[in-house]
Parts: structure tokens; C-alpha cells; sequence
């Protein structure tokens, strides 16, 4: 296989990685109901996702995304159809204080329903 073609088949599969780990922080909660394990996976998942968006240190997926963009040259969108709205997805152009808010807030939404769970189940007899 060709250098480069390794180089985009992994790009692709990290864009993808990133997509699904942000659906995952954001529709989370919805799956996890009554699965202590998952739970607990999510909950970890929304601190980490609050913590990376407003703390100053870059998301490790993204890291992975620009060294391998780098390594194929790649500076603007000359990728296939699948990268190219991939990449849309994860980075939307919306100004950055309001994508940091929206994030943020469906964290702290998926949190609220954690907590909620937390009080009904604590209120069965």
C-alpha cells in the first residue's frame, strides 16, 4: 500500500473516531440507562469533554488529524467527499466562544440527567 494511501485510510478512520466520540459525549446519556459500566464510561467522557474544550490543551484526535493532514500535505479541504464533511462535523464554522458554550452545555445537560437518575434511584425504597 502506497505511503499516502495509509496515511488518508487513517486520517479517515481518526475523523471517524472523533465523530462517533462526540456523539458520544453528546447523546451519551440517552444510552446508558440502567448500565452501571457505560454510566460511569459516559460520566468520565463529559469531564473529559468540559475539560478539553475549556482548558488550553488540544484534543489528542485532533493532534493525530493535523500530523496526519501534515504528512499528506494537505492544508484546505483536497480530500475525499467522506473527509471533507467529516471534518464539518467536528468543526463547524461557528465562532469558537459559542461552539466552547454549546459544548459545554450539552456536557453539563448530560450531567444534569445523571443527576437527576442519581436522585430518583436514591429516593426508591
Amino acid at each position: 500500500m502506497d505511503q499516502a494511501v495509509l496515511f488518508h485510510v487513517l486520517l479517515i478512520a481518526v475523523l471517524t473516531i472523533h465523530v462517533l466520540w462526540i456523539a458520544w459525549v453528546i447523546f451519551g446519556a440517552l444510552l446508558t440507562r440502567g448500565h452501571k459500566f457505560w454510566t460511569g464510561f459516559h460520566v468520565l467522557a463529559l469531564i473529559y469533554g468540559i475539560f478539553i474544550e475549556i482548558a488550553p490543551v488540544p484534543c489528542p484526535l485532533t493532534l493525530a488529524e493535523q500530523a496526519l493532514e501534515s504528512r499528506l500535505g494537505q492544508a484546505a479541504y483536497h480530500g475525499s467527499f467522506l473527509q471533507h464533511y467529516l471534518e464539518a462535523a467536528i468543526y463547524p464554522n461557528i465562532p469558537y466562544p459559542l461552539l466552547v458554550t454549546v459544548a459545554v452545555g450539552f456536557c453539563g445537560a448530560n450531567l444534569w440527567i445523571y443527576g437527576r437518575r442519581w436522585q430518583k434511584a436514591r429516593r426508591r425504597p
